[in-house]
């Protein structure tokens, strides 16, 4: 695949600051030097145009080279974050043919995997690149969508918006792989972390005045609880953009109370489509407008529904969720306003009471907003007369961790919510409800 728009940029931009990786800085220029190195590292392999490859990293001036390296030589990528759990399941899966680990030293390995599945025999024909991810789903196999990354690097031809951003999205995420292209083709510098905690993301915006913070509400919730931000200065950030699950509104309005200066746009992507465009009503609203360029949108019964030209060519392990004129079901409950949506949460999440919806997220909202409460996950479960019952399982400090504490939510809650609403129990715990990719585990 052609990428000189990519490579032209990183020539352009040579002696610009292009990433900081471990506190180090590496211009554009040291990219370039280092997607040559990548290009005669895959000569010297003998790994072939039309290989699919599994590479384990996180975001590194290494790793970033590598993928452009890779896409220019119509490879299958399957980038896999150094945080997962089931790398070999990934790699199995994926039919990959070579596993190149770039952690602390670069290790390449083969397979011997024949590739057999019709959609990769079918991409490695047609000599175009590929991009494979995985679903984040914490229960069942997980689903690999392939993409035909002709589609998704088109909306990178042309520079958009320059912001320095820090790269929170993980190198197996789609918003993680758009934040690194949509920096490459615009000439924005980014920051790589050590570690995905609140006090090492403020010390990076701080030292090296981040100007976009794109991360989940989840992380949002436990930068607020550890009052981190009253320790380093945020005064650089224009924008905070958050996506990957539902935004509880009470986090939304304490962060824009906290924080009113900066922009707070609410993001919305999919694995299978990638990354739309959005614009949200204001910073402390979750009404947005969905849509962009090749993407087109409707809402049937109260669920979204997507076209996409960038949609992945199918999963290899599942059927396809596609309909015959090729819309797909994102299975997103949401209300209108005109041109804005909000959504309301997935109808897989749905709690079921008496013949009442009630939407986790909006319950979890309520509970947040309870001083004490550190984090908290709702979900159904089953109820011989309502069918199902709302569960409250709550994070709490070691000092609230008791029955007073419990009746103190009860009544909360009963001042705030309708009583098909309220939780029926409350389980009180000390541990968080989040996973490797700082979303809640549902």
């Amino acid at each position: 695949m052609n990428v000189n728009y990519l490579l032209d940029n990183l020539k352009k931009n040579k002696d610009r600051l292009a990433i900081v990786s471990d506190d180090r800085e590496y211009s554009f220029d040291d990219i370039y030097n280092e997607y040559e190195k990548a290009v005669m590292l895959l000569q010297k392999k003998s790994i072939s145009p039309g290989s699919v490859v599994s590479v384990i990293a996180e975001f590194t001036p290494v790793s970033i080279a590598l993928l452009i390296a890779l896409i220019e030589r119509d490879m299958i990528i399957v980038p896999i974050s150094r945080t997962i759990k089931e790398k070999d399941r990934y790699i199995r899966i994926s039919e990959s043919q070579y596993v190149i680990d770039l952690w602390q030293n670069i290790n390449i390995s083969r397979t011997n995997t024949e590739v057999k599945h019709k959609m990769l025999r079918t991409l490695i024909r047609k000599q175009a690149p590929g991009l494979i991810l995985f679903s984040s789903g914490t229960t069942g196999e997980p689903k690999a969508a392939l993409h035909d990354l002709t589609f998704l690097m088109k909306k990178f031809e042309k520079p958009g918006k320059c912001l320095s951003t820090v790269t929170f999205l993980l190198f197996d995420h789609i918003g993680g792989f758009n934040t690194i292209m949509h920096s490459l083709s615009s000439g924005c510098m980014i920051a790589t972390l050590k570690d995905r905690s609140p006090e090492e993301v403020c010390r990076i915006i701080e030292k090296y005045k981040i100007e976009l913070l794109p991360t989940s509400p989840t992380f949002i919730n436990m930068i607020l609880l550890s009052r981190i931000y009253e320790k380093y200065n945020l005064s650089s950030l224009k924008m905070i953009s958050y996506g990957t699950e539902p935004m509880p509104e009470s986090t939304l309005k304490q962060l824009h109370k906290l924080l009113p200066e900066i922009k707070l746009k609410q993001t919305y992507g999919l694995s299978e489509l990638g990354i739309m465009s959005t614009k949200s009503m204001s910073s402390d609203s979750l009404w947005m407008k969905v849509g962009g360029d090749g993407y087109e949108t409707k809402i049937v019964d109260d669920i979204l529904y997507i076209r996409a030209r960038s949609a992945m060519i199918g999963y290899l392990n599942a059927s396809s969720p596609f309909d015959e004129d090729g819309w797909f079901n994102t299975k997103d409950k949401v209300e209108q306003n005109g041109d804005y949506i909000k959504i309301l949460g997935r109808t897989t999440d749905l709690i079921n009471v008496g013949g009442e919806k009630v939407y986790p997220n909006e319950v979890e909202s309520v509970l947040l907003s309870f001083d004490g409460v550190r984090d908290v996950y709702v979900y159904g479960e089953a109820n011989p007369i309502t069918g199902q019952s709302v569960i409250a399982n709550v994070c709490v400090d070691k000092n609230n961790d008791n029955r007073d504490f419990i009746k103190q939510l009860r009544k909360y809650c009963k001042d705030n919510l309708e009583s098909y609403k309220r939780p029926t129990s409350y389980r009180l715990t000390t541990e968080v409800f989040y996973g490797e990719r700082f979303k809640k585990k549902r």
